[in-house]
């Protein structure tokens, strides 16, 4: 019996085909691929989740590689699915990676950057008003959110109070918010699989915007990081307990450092389009994510 993995990676933006080159690469190993897992459309009974006629549960590994799909069902199903496999990325290092608190609060316990934040509760708008004076500007963050979505800079005290009626009708129960940095307006996307580096490319806001993700509007340009970088996003990665990540790494102007803005536990691989621009990382990061899926998927299979 051959050891068997189960995949859900986007299909979007070039991901059908770097799924194809996973799965050969994996049936050269002697590793059947079942793709296509969406927990959506999975039920459990009792004690085994079956999709369809598949019993998830006899599977050695699963890789769950799709940022823009997620339901609570499916991330509920993760978490079981998590007690009984292994799991790329692991239930809690997406979990803790979904949460820009937990993300934050945990990279600083740990000596690492991050921009100056607040956790308040929603009826505590006074405070939020003593730290739009203190911090001069902010950024609102939904502590869920991916893609930019939801990000609102604060410029001062009105654009606080043209706020606060909508996010109070939003029922939230707490606010996030970030000290808003003095920066370029460019950041470095650093890809690490397996705590190896894998590339790193530059994402430039609009004219119009600040925000320099891609759905947001922002541009990908050729970027080299220098070591300070790559250091810094690797030992990141490994905070937070990811296997594969893309940490989003800005430079202070005011306080002169290096800061991660945001650990991404989905990060995209390169589409077509931007693999003619030069983005060269995706055959690295496929085959470190091939060595990684063996060596776990091996693990389980042996302990079974």
């Amino acid at each position: 019996m051959s050891r068997k993995v189960g995949m859900w990676l986007y299909q979007n933006g070039g991901g059908d085909k770097i799924e194809k080159k996973i799965i050969k690469k994996l049936k050269a190993r002697g590793i059947e691929t079942l793709p296509g897992i969406n927990p959506r459309h999975a039920i459990a009974k009792n004690g085994t989740i079956y999709h369809g006629d598949t019993r998830i549960n006899d599977l050695d590994l699963f890789f769950s590689y799709n940022a823009g799909e997620q339901t609570q069902y499916q991330v509920f199903l993760y978490q079981a699915l998590n007690r009984i496999m292994p799991m790329i990325n692991s239930y809690e290092a997406f979990s803790l990676t979904e949460d820009k608190f937990q993300t934050s609060f945990v990279l600083q316990n740990h000596g690492i950057a991050t921009p100056d934040f607040k956790l308040c509760h929603r009826d505590d708008s006074e405070q939020l008003r003593s730290i739009i004076r203190k911090w001069d500007k902010m950024v609102y963050k939904p502590t869920d959110g991916w893609g930019g979505i939801g990000l609102t800079k604060i410029e001062n005290e009105a654009t606080l109070d043209m706020l606060l009626p909508l996010l109070n009708q939003m029922d939230l129960r707490f606010f996030y918010v970030e000290k808003f940095l003095q920066y370029d307006n460019t950041d470095y996307r650093v890809d690490i699989v397996d705590g190896q580096f894998v590339g790193c490319y530059g994402r430039k806001a609009s004219g119009s915007d600040w925000r320099t993700n891609i759905t947001s509007g922002g541009s990908v340009f050729l970027r080299e990081p220098n070591d300070e970088i790559v250091d810094l996003a690797i030992k990141a990665s490994k905070v937070c307990g990811v296997d594969i990540s893309g940490v989003d790494i800005i430079y202070d102007r005011e306080k002169e450092e290096y800061v991660v803005i945001e650990v991404n536990g989905i990060p995209a691989f390169a589409t077509p389009e931007q693999e003619k621009l030069g983005l060269n990382f995706n055959k690295k990061k496929i085959n470190l994510i091939v060595d990684m899926i063996d060596r776990k998927s091996a693990e389980h299979y042996k302990n079974k």
